[in-house]
């Protein structure tokens, strides 16, 4: 892997620091240590951080660091969106019923849920329909619309879909329904569908600043112009930051940028999960162990959540997750999660069998292994979760992948990609290939003939050839600072709290420290991770007891208690035996930054945990003692008795 340093600019860097102390409301100048601008403080770290994220000015910074409702767009500036809500409106007061038809992922539900609430919270009446993926498909379909029709539906409303679905919009034209599109994918090279309306930031003459919202964003701003029509500012109010719980797990699970408005949703939404009282929603966290003491993490979100919400759609039928955030009744809603559970479980065991499958295929075929963009097909595999092995194929070989599961004549794919491949423009090269398509830059789903799949591995093959390198397929770790590690101190965990959450367009900052020594033999944790006792600098041999200034401890076993300073302390009190030993007043020195005794810095040491490396630690043996380099992020323990800062390994090297 290679590492690659952000630039730095000291100068910007050291005027935003200067900045961002002055800010009210964001605890940086609570504390004389926070005040603390100079190279390596927490401060000036932090400003580091937001210029690569392309923040540079004091007002910038605060919106960034402080995300408001206040900060949301006007709906109104979205093509569309004022004859949307005018027909839903005119829906409303004529009582005429109206049907949300979404897509079966975790955008489509909550982009359901969100606009059937604020229908029915304006006055109005929604039903809605959310396709099966096996037997439907993805996107609107004539058949459907056609029996909502017969049964007096006038108003449909798409989100997370229907931005490419022109027959669909004839046929509603056709039959006297009215079609409202909204949706977030990229409209293709016919513009958009004939409907009645047509939401979505992405379309051609669209002058809405934010781009990049997913489905359930944009049904959240159709829902927030509705409800400024039909609510009062206090309930107005009240909704919006509900809605944020269901539109902050859409926007992480989609992996849109957690930047802009999607950054609001995302950090505001979190911090509602912690207050969730629908039974549905509780019960979800219930299920997947979440807990509400803290703002869950969007980690949390995206890897526990999203994907018992997703088991419904790839394994069964969505509408189980309609039903469980609709639900009143406690018990009915354990139920509804606890069987996402289990849809989740078996999701797990298909992803399984699909992985050794592919992985057969991948060693059996080394043309596979040399192919630019990899394209592995197989009988018999669960269409709802080729998505995700594809993502696997990328994580290990690093080079754009399609996984295709073929169904007797007709092939169902998935693709997924890396950052120099536009996967969606090679796809469309091969348009005539397949009898529908769709995606984005790094993700790509289509149906095909199977007889088509020889020709497609061989197109995209040659289309992927044209544009990348062999130095594309290396992977890549953007580091954005070097630290000593006696600059990892809770204050700077503090600091980089703020710019939580990560995700795209944010991602957690990784960083590299340099020499570092392991003072332990790793040690293999579940046969699959490592565990590494890390500290900066040299050995300081002799201390001086803080308790006892003047006398001078002797022996291996008293230089090792004194080896840690308050620091260690805190962040890491299981690697000190005698934590009474440091005076309440140096406890709270050391939160600022590393304590100085007898005028030298005491060194501190980490535990370093680095997953899935025990392969890696085989093929390169360590030992204690040995000095080496290391990228890494910073976390927390939340242990009662051995938490504290950790450092998570992105990588290590032996210089």
């Amino acid at each position: 892997m290679r590492w690659e340093l952000a630039a730095e600019d000291p100068v910007r860097a050291q005027s935003l620091a200067a900045a961002l102390r002055d800010l009210p409301g964001l605890q940086l100048n609570a504390s004389n240590p926070a005040r603390d601008t100079s190279r390596g403080s927490p401060v000036h770290t932090l400003a580091r951080l937001l210029i690569r994220r392309g923040i540079t000015e004091a007002e910038s910074a605060a919106r960034f660091l402080a995300p408001s409702l206040s900060q949301l767009h006007e709906p109104w500036q979205m093509t569309g969106l004022q004859a949307a809500v005018d027909r839903i409106v005119a829906a409303i007061e004529r009582k005429e019923p109206i049907l949300i038809y979404g897509d079966y992922d975790v955008d489509g539900t909550m982009a359901v849920i969100i606009l059937k609430t604020a229908v029915e919270l304006c006055g109005g009446a929604a039903d809605f329909h959310v396709p099966h993926r096996i037997r439907e498909g993805y996107d609107l379909r004539d058949d459907v619309i056609e029996r909502a029709a017969a049964a007096g539906i006038r108003v449909i409303i798409s989100v997370d879909m229907g931005i490419r679905a022109f027959t669909p919009a004839e046929t509603a034209q056709r039959l006297g329904v009215d079609l409202i599109v909204t949706d977030h994918h990229l409209p293709g090279p016919d513009g958009v569908p004939k409907a009645l309306a047509v939401v979505n930031p992405n379309q051609a003459g669209c002058e809405y600043p934010y781009k990049q919202l997913c489905g359930a964003g944009v049904a959240f701003k159709v829902a927030q112009g509705l409800m400024q029509r039909r609510l009062d500012a206090k309930d107005q109010t009240r909704m919006l930051l509900s809605f944020m719980k269901v539109v902050a797990i859409a926007t992480i699970a989609d992996a849109v940028p957690l930047t802009g408005e999607n950054r609001v949703f995302a950090k505001l939404g979190l911090e509602a999960l912690r207050r969730a009282v629908n039974p549905g929603l509780k019960a979800l966290l219930e299920v997947a162990q979440v807990s509400t003491k803290r703002p869950p993490t969007s980690t949390e979100v995206a890897f526990r959540i999203a994907p018992r919400i997703n088991a419904a759609g790839r394994m069964d039928v969505a509408r189980d997750v309609i039903d469980l955030f609709s639900v009143k009744d406690p018990v009915r809603a354990r139920e509804l999660a606890a069987k996402l559970d289990r849809l989740n479980a078996d999701r797990q065991e298909e992803e399984r069998r699909i992985l050794r499958a592919v992985e057969e295929r991948i060693s059996g075929e080394p043309a596979l292994c040399e192919a630019y963009c990899m394209v592995v097909d197989g009988e018999g595999w669960h269409r709802g979760v080729i998505g995700i092995a594809a993502t696997r194929v990328v994580e290990r070989y690093h080079r754009p992948a399609i996984v295709i599961a073929r169904e007797g004549d007709e092939a169902f794919g998935s693709g997924r990609s890396i950052r120099a491949f536009h996967l969606l423009e090679a796809v469309e090269a091969s348009h005539t290939l397949f009898t529908r398509y769709g995606g984005h830059s790094h993700a790509c789903g289509f149906a095909m003939p199977s007889a088509n799949v020889p020709q497609l591995r061989a197109e995209l093959d040659a289309f992927a050839r044209a544009r990348l390198t062999p130095a594309d397929f290396d992977r890549v770790l953007d580091v954005e600072a070097e630290l000593d590690l006696d600059e990892i101190t809770p204050g700077l965990y503090q600091a980089l709290q703020l710019l939580e959450p990560h995700g795209a367009g944010n991602h957690e900052p990784a960083f590299a420290a340099r020499g570092v020594r392991l003072i332990a033999p790793p040690k293999i944790l579940k046969d699959k991770h490592i565990k590494l006792k890390l500290k900066a600098g040299e050995d300081i041999g002799h201390q001086f007891s803080p308790q006892e200034p003047g006398k001078e401890e002797s022996g291996k076993e008293e230089a090792g208690k004194q080896e840690l300073s308050a620091v260690a302390i805190l962040t890491t009190p299981r690697c000190h035996p005698d934590g009474a030993a440091i005076g309440r007043s140096e406890k709270a020195e050391a939160v600022g930054g590393p304590l100085r005794t007898e005028n030298r810095k005491l060194r501190t040491v980490f535990d370093a945990l680095g997953w899935h490396m025990a392969e890696r630690l085989q093929q390169s043996p360590l030992l204690a003692g040995d000095a080496i380099d290391i990228a890494f992020t910073i976390g927390h323990n939340d242990h009662p008795d051995f938490g504290g800062l950790e450092l998570s390994l992105r990588d290590f090297k032996v210089p």
